[in-house]
């Protein structure tokens, strides 16, 4: 039997290429972060074979989608709520934040909240590694005094003030303050040019 426009199985190639395009992946990219051979993938992508359920995972895993969101089997409604309490938060010495808008597929920003707590850094070893080329972050400070060190240069920031950078740039924020500062940051991935 041949695959209709309408079942998922014909629709995932096409999508799994829009996907690895939209992240900045290569084929050797994707086949190292899924475990799914580069010319596998390739015919994948090209409609040429439909993958088994467990690739079809292996893919998805390396898309940091699930199998349902890689399939489009929970897409019925086109708003997708971020409840308090339920978002994927993360602690590292003094900095706490949670992402605040969920996983989905060909997102290109995400928004996260921070608490950094008097004479914490962001920016450690053990901290996610800088963004994407190409990306930008805008932070705003709802609360405390922040300071970001953009390659190598300090701004100091108060309650109520945004800044805009290029976050393929070394950076990290400091919290000289005696209080816990609390803010915002928007990373919208690839975004400057050249």
């Amino acid at each position: 039997m041949i695959a209709t426009a309408t079942e998922p199985s014909s629709a995932v190639g096409p999508r799994v290429k829009a996907l690895r395009d939209a992240m900045g992946f290569s084929l050797r990219d994707l086949a190292e972060r899924s475990g799914v051979s580069a010319p596998m993938l390739s015919q994948v992508e090209r409609g040429e074979t439909s993958p088994t359920l467990a690739v079809a995972e292996k893919i998805a895993a390396g898309l940091e989608l699930t199998l349902s969101q890689l399939l489009r089997l929970d897409e019925g409604q086109h708003v997708a709520v971020s409840r308090a309490g339920a978002r994927r938060g993360f602690e590292r010495g003094g900095h706490r934040f949670e992402e605040l808008t969920p996983p989905l597929p060909g997102q290109r920003a995400d928004v996260s909240l921070h608490v950094l707590e008097p004479g914490a850094t962001t920016g450690g070893r053990e901290d996610p590694p800088m963004h994407e080329p190409g990306s930008r972050e805008t932070t705003v400070v709802l609360a405390g005094t922040l300071a970001l060190v953009v390659d190598g240069t300090r701004h100091d920031l108060r309650e109520g003030d945004s800044v805009t950078f290029d976050a393929d740039l070394p950076h990290h924020f400091e919290n000289d303050g005696e209080e816990p500062t609390r803010f915002i940051a928007v990373i919208a991935a690839g975004l400057r040019r050249g």
